[in-house]
């Protein structure tokens, strides 16, 4: 072969790549997250990893990838605002402690990738990855899949939680004072907390988790500190607490979330509301509450507080974002099927199914601050998308029926080739 012949040859297949760089994809029926509302027949165009058109009758070359999704839903990428990838622990007997003596970081990160991949092939293309995971387990997963070793979602990460002494141990005798500091940074006065969001961020952080009522309850000028320190590298602070003066403190002090939030007054909903601060309420269905060790009468109550709870949240117009904190497989589920029996609390409280899906799209991604690249099908931003078999708007649970995932451009999943 000669070299004129060679180049004409490299010269070819340069072209045809560059020809066929666009994927298109034919939706069928698609989720316009914006609006909460279903468009018909519409075309979206991949370029780069983002989107780079959408709409009906657009052209394209045809040299391109076409993926026919015209008998499907197609949607945003999913995402949860509350996981923690690297824990598991054993149905009806969640021992923390013993876990933290008994699992090395290491072995928390390996399970994280697997929860992690769980993640993103059913359809989660972004996580909020909320601590608990070791000595900063998590970070290292992030390197992992951005260098391209694993495939998991696109992770915004807590690193350590932030509490008052103790973390949120109980009963840990003098002789083992600091064994919860495997998963927490004790911090008990302003300049305290603002080291300890340094150090977050320092490991990899790129949101900041406090706790505030297990240990003791952190007031306005605590949370105030760790806004304040956060907003210097534009990173948000959200905080698990559950209600009364902790939950008033924590919407004084501007956080951007709260975690839980079970025991909510309607007027700090509707603060929460007037204020822009999301609710990530992480509302167990009566077999998570039961796969977490309660006895069936305790579950019930619990369920049902939820299922108040939302149903006011909901009412009044507090923001929210879909978030499930599931630690316990429920038997013969995975991590995401676990997780996903929490839509039964939604749909108990009578949520609408179009809410739903913005909760676990646009709205999270408000919260997560991304909502620039991610959270609906739109030009410039990312092409997280997902597909389903059946009308999530009719009954969100089809949501558990995704057998295609692309991530930013990238084909994760194509069960219907």
């Amino acid at each position: 072969m000669t070299k004129k012949t060679i180049f004409l040859l490299v010269f070819l297949i340069t072209s045809i790549i560059i020809n066929a760089q666009n994927t298109v994809i034919k939706a069928g029926h698609f989720f316009d997250a914006r609006n909460g509302k279903i468009l018909e027949n519409q075309i979206i165009i991949v370029q780069n990893g983002k989107i780079k058109e959408v709409g009906t009758n657009l052209n394209y070359d045809k040299t391109d990838s076409i993926i026919d999704l015209s008998n499907s839903w197609v949607l945003p990428g999913l995402m949860d605002c509350h996981v923690h990838i690297t824990s598991n622990y054993p149905h009806r007997n969640v021992q923390m402690e013993k876990k933290f003596v008994g699992e090395s970081t290491s072995l928390r990160a390996i399970r994280g990738t697997v929860v992690a991949k769980e993640f993103l092939d059913n359809g989660f293309t972004t996580i909020k990855e909320i601590g608990n995971d070791a000595n900063y387990a998590t970070a290292d997963i992030i390197k992992a899949i951005n260098k391209g070793w694993v495939q998991g979602p696109t992770i915004i990460y807590a690193g350590k939680i932030i509490a008052p002494y103790g973390g949120q141990s109980s009963g840990v005798n003098p002789e083992h004072e600091h064994f919860w500091n495997f998963e927490y940074i004790d911090a008990d006065t302003p300049d305290e907390i603002k080291k300890a969001v340094r150090k977050n961020i320092y490991y990899g952080a790129t949101v900041i988790k406090l706790v505030s009522e297990d240990n003791g309850i952190y007031n306005e000028e605590d949370i105030k500190a760790a806004v304040d320190e956060a907003k210097k590298y534009d990173i948000k602070v959200t905080v698990h607490v559950q209600g009364g003066i902790a939950a008033t403190n924590v919407i004084s002090g501007g956080a951007a979330g709260i975690e839980h939030g079970f025991g909510l007054s309607n007027e700090q909903l509707q603060l929460m509301k007037e204020k822009g601060i999301f609710l990530v309420g992480t509302d167990f269905s009566y077999d998570n509450w039961y796969a977490y060790g309660m006895d069936s009468e305790t579950a019930t109550a619990l369920n049902n507080m939820l299922i108040d709870r939302l149903k006011r949240a909901y009412k009044i117009g507090t923001p929210m974002a879909f978030g499930t904190d599931i630690i316990v497989n429920l038997p013969e589920l995975n991590r995401v099927q676990s997780s996903l029996k929490v839509l039964e609390t939604w749909k108990a409280a009578e949520i609408p199914a179009s809410y739903i899906l913005q909760t676990m799209t646009i709205k999270s991604a408000e919260l997560l601050g991304i909502d620039n690249e991610r959270g609906i099908l739109e030009p410039n931003y990312y092409a997280d998308i997902i597909a389903v078999e059946n009308n999530p708007l009719k009954d969100i649970e089809a949501i558990k029926t995704v057998y295609f995932v692309m991530k930013e451009g990238e084909i994760i999943r194509n069960d219907k080739k």
